[in-house]
């Protein structure tokens, strides 16, 4: 096993730090359904990371890039999921103004945040050409589960570190105003990041 741990941190810690969809359906779900909302969301996206493992450790993401076809219907597929996402998170908040926060709460489901993350064109591309590079000269299925392992490891330390001032601050602004403002705003970024990646 000649994986480089030490090497994939710096590489790692840009795309697990920055925000992007995970950040904000995390963000949302801490906000709507609580650590529970929150715990389900995390855990869908932890799904999708070992999903892309998987798939680059058997070789199939490899085939799926090399037919510009095929990875054009999933890039289409992913900015398409996005883009309903951010129009539901987007009504959920406009709603907030008019009704009861109980009747307003969309917490991503663990399916949901599972599609998100496999169908994310950035996250395809960057097993391949990033993490592919740290996983040994074999490569090989546990070396790249080992390596989003560590992945889904500082993910999660980051986004319950954030989310925990979220969902506390709750107990001190009107829930209201604050779905309101975080779901619009996620909302309107995960527009943001769709777009970007269908035009690039």
């Amino acid at each position: 096993m000649d994986i480089n741990l030490l090497g994939f941190m710096p590489a790692l810690l840009p795309i697990a730090l920055s925000p992007g969809a995970s950040f904000t359906l995390v963000m949302s779900s801490a906000l709507s359904g609580g650590h529970k909302g929150l715990l389900r969301t995390l855990a869908g996206t932890a799904l999708g990371i070992y999903t892309h493992a998987v798939l680059i450790g058997l070789g199939i993401t490899a085939v799926i890039i090399s037919s510009p076809t095929t990875f054009a219907v999933l890039k289409i597929s992913g900015v398409a999921y996005l883009l309903w996402l951010g129009t539901v998170l987007i009504r959920s908040g406009i709603r907030a103004n008019s009704v009861t926060i109980a009747e307003t709460k969309h917490s991503v489901t663990l399916r949901e945040a599972w599609i998100a993350n496999v169908l994310n064109p950035k996250a395809i591309i960057f097993y391949l050409t990033v993490v592919s590079q740290f996983a040994g000269k074999q490569g090989g299925i546990s070396n790249y589960l080992i390596l989003a392992s560590v992945h889904i490891m500082v993910m999660s330390v980051w986004l319950l570190a954030v989310s925990r001032t979220l969902v506390f601050s709750v107990k001190k602004t009107n829930p209201l105003i604050l779905k309101k403002y975080v779901n619009i705003a996620g909302g309107i970024l995960l527009i943001v990041f769709s777009l970007h990646t269908l035009i690039r």
